[in-house]
């Protein structure tokens, strides 16, 4: 006799587990504790099998009943439901391992470790919202371009184009990684830079050499903290980027050797830096620890020592003298790159200054130590034109370079 849907919702438990046959090999096992759990006995192969069908009150009588009727057709057809069953589990699992949020956040452990934590948390932030939210979940082998342009496209009619070429290239390198570790094929984000907005390229704003007189005399002129002044003068004389030096511990100031190493975590491609000191800097860090030279941060919070100072510390600076969208922190290693090429200096030895990527990181390697002499000649170049403009000197780099040279 059939079962009904009274029968079903009114069983209780008993002292052994006992079934509730409802026909066609379909019953209710129930258990001890009251729980119900529907299972359907069927034959495949000529081996008896059981297959568990749902748990009441998840799968109702009437759903049960459907779920015994499709098992039906696939043993009629010549087929085990459970093994599909199982296959079907296995596939949904191998699309949780091979998700594209999955492979994303594998490919993203992988380049942390190259990477600062700041740069890492805001690729991560960039991913999870404007792309794991849309594909996140989908099989990273079944994705097209045209879904990956979609995704895209959404940034780009934000017109933040900016971002959207960052996610672009990330997406381009998780399927890259993806394809190296064996998820994947193909790379549906190759060639879609065609099919994309890019944004216009653009500099911070940056002091242009006849700007720089001026410039230094109102950063002479500045009243406000000597911490933040003298900090603004490292960054122009040094090349470092604002985070380099505002998260610079005393430790990594060797005075006695006349370099500054900047350890590898610190960085933002995750390589050690050493910046050699020419004399105005190595003067300018010998005035700043009698302020901080107790502390473990060359340029500690104000309210709190136990961190560096703010990031828009040295961009309050340049406002208040005058200099609002004219130069920022970041700017003064556009205008160090310009003028040392423009005075002949090894491109090379500029490059490893700004600690840009060398392409062969064992050439690179090499390059660090080698042109460690040839770059404490051209910043101490730099830092003597440096004293020159805003002693009133020509701003004619050229001349002043052999000048320089004939004191020398």
């Amino acid at each position: 006799m059939k079962l009904n849907a009274r029968q079903v919702s009114t069983a209780k438990g008993k002292d052994k587990p006992y079934k509730l046959a409802d026909g066609g090999g379909l019953y209710l096992l129930v258990n001890p504790n009251g729980s119900k759990y529907w299972r359907l006995k069927y034959r495949a192969a000529g081996k008896e099998k059981l297959l568990a069908v749902g748990v009441y009150p998840d799968v109702l009588l009437a759903d049960a009943r459907v779920k015994r009727d499709e098992a039906k057709r696939v043993i009629a057809a010549g087929g085990d439901p459970g093994a599909l069953k199982q296959e079907e589990k296995r596939e949904k699992e191998r699309a949780v391992i091979n998700s594209f949020k999955s492979v994303a956040l594998e490919w993203h452990v992988y380049k942390s470790a190259k990477w600062t934590k700041e740069y890492a948390d805001s690729m991560l932030a960039c991913l999870e919202m404007d792309v794991f939210p849309f594909i996140g979940k989908a099989d990273i082998t079944s994705l097209t371009p045209t879904d990956m342009l979609e995704v895209l496209r959404k940034m780009e009619l934000r017109n933040v184009l900016h971002k959207l070429k960052k996610v672009r290239q990330a997406c381009k390198q998780i399927y890259t990684f993806a394809i190296i570790t064996g998820k994947a094929k193909h790379n549906p984000v190759s060639d879609l830079s065609g099919a994309l907005l890019t944004p216009k390229q653009s500099h911070f704003p940056h002091l242009k050499v006849e700007q720089i007189p001026a410039f230094l005399s109102s950063l002479n002129d500045y009243s406000g903290s000597r911490l933040t002044r003298n900090g603004t003068r490292l960054l122009m004389l040094t090349g470092l980027r604002t985070i380099e030096l505002r998260a610079s511990e005393w430790s990594d100031i060797d005075f006695e050797k006349g370099i500054w190493q900047i350890p590898a975590e610190r960085m933002k491609m995750r390589r050690p830096h050493v910046v050699p000191l020419s004399r105005q800097a190595k003067s300018l860090l010998e005035d700043i620890h009698q302020l901080t030279g107790r502390g473990k941060y060359v340029f500690p919070g104000r309210n709190d020592a136990g961190k560096p100072m703010s990031e828009a510390s040295i961009n309050q600076v340049i406002k208040r003298i005058g200099y609002d969208g004219k130069a920022t922190g970041h700017g003064f290693r556009h205008t160090m790159s310009t003028i040392l090429h423009e005075q002949g200096y090894n491109t090379a030895w500029i490059e490893t200054q700004l600690a840009h990527v060398d392409k062969n990181s064992i050439r690179g390697t090499y390059n660090h130590a080698q042109y460690l002499d040839g770059r404490r000649e051209m910043l101490q170049w730099y830092a003597d034109y440096m004293d020159s403009l805003e002693r009133g000197g020509n701003v004619v780099h050229g001349t002043f370079g052999k000048l320089a040279s004939l004191d020398g």
